[in-house]
């Protein structure tokens, strides 16, 4: 067990700040998005559909975002609703921006990829009145995205809200979630995603992420040497994710941890990531022992990875348990 000490008399569990935007999954498998002719729409983004995965797991969670002023707006507004999601800090664009898209093309479980419109978009329109330290203060975890950091003043708004969170000692787990078509380079968003990493308890990325945070040193970090690195600011979790191979979680208090993958039927690649953090972040808050909650959270991405959707998809406890105890796990 691992405890990250949560201020345990707060109304929320978490709450989730940044990307809403809608996933336009292809109807149409193994071919090109050239080829493809029908999408399903879902809520999307990854801080999203953390919240999402977490709420459908018990958890009390909330959400602080920008949505457009249109229909999509009010589609992801009722969505979130409906999963028990608290609302009050979603608020609605003025100046005309729209709601994000992300079309997915499957052409393969191997290969997978994500055209996504940000020109304009709502959710980078979040401003730091939008941040209510009063909601902050409610809850035992931050959640943070790295996408929310790509331009202001939804970046402000990220800091201002982590500075709300340090005040009043709210954890900070930061999902980096690189998506570099949002980015003007690697290298302005190495900066920014270090920043908000020096502040963050619990930093969840692949090998690739940490990589790129990583670019200004001389030489290439082992696995080790990253979580070393993050140990010496505020973090007492890292966990580096290295694709089906599994992850390694590090802690500050020295044990590290190996968690393996499930053997599932692959539809495609995304959300896996998501659906890992959101069933990992839920052993934490019930102070589960590292190794369990790594094991929930593979077994939630297996779940999610073998679906049409990211949102959607995202499973309760039953199933996930349930598919533990029949599934066959693959070790790192």
């Amino acid at each position: 067990m691992y405890n990250l000490n949560f201020i345990n008399d707060r109304p929320m569990d978490l709450i989730g700040i940044g990307r809403l935007c809608i996933d336009l999954n292809a109807d149409q498998f193994n071919r090109p998005m050239e080829e493809t002719s029908s999408f399903s729409k879902y809520v999307g983004g990854s801080p999203a559909n953390i919240t999402i995965g977490a709420s459908r797991l018990g958890l009390n969670t909330g959400f602080i975002g920008k949505v457009s002023d249109d229909q999509m707006g009010n589609y992801i507004i009722d969505y979130l609703a409906k999963n028990n999601i608290d609302t009050s800090g979603v608020c609605k664009d003025d100046t005309g921006a729209v709601t994000g898209l992300a079309f997915t093309e499957i052409k393969s479980p191997e290969e997978c990829s994500i055209l996504m419109y940000r020109d304009n978009v709502a959710d980078l329109k979040l401003e730091t009145m939008d941040v209510s330290e009063e909601y902050i203060k409610q809850t035992k975890i931050l959640l943070v995205s790295g996408t929310a950091l790509a331009a202001s003043p939804s970046r402000e708004a990220v800091f201002l809200a982590v500075d709300y969170a340090m005040k009043h000692h709210v954890k900070i787990v930061f999902d980096i979630d690189y998506r570099p078509y949002t980015w003007i380079s690697d290298k302005e968003t190495a900066i920014y995603y270090n920043l908000i990493a020096e502040k963050s308890s619990v930093i969840i990325g692949t090998r690739e992420e940490f990589d790129m945070m990583e670019q200004f040193q001389k030489e290439k970090s082992s696995d080790e040497q990253t979580a070393k690195k993050w140990f010496e600011h505020v973090a007492e979790i890292v966990v580096i994710k290295h694709g089906g191979d599994g992850s390694i979680t590090y802690t500050k208090d020295g044990p590290q941890f190996k968690g393996g993958t499930f053997k599932t039927r692959v539809l495609k690649t995304f959300g896996a990531g998501d659906s890992y953090a959101s069933a990992f972040v839920y052993g934490l808050l019930n102070n589960w022992d590292i190794q369990r909650a790594m094991e929930f959270g593979s077994a939630s991405a297996a779940i999610v990875i073998s679906k049409h959707s990211c949102s959607d998809a995202m499973p309760i406890k039953d199933e996930i348990d349930s598919f533990i105890e029949n599934a066959q796990k693959v070790k790192f």
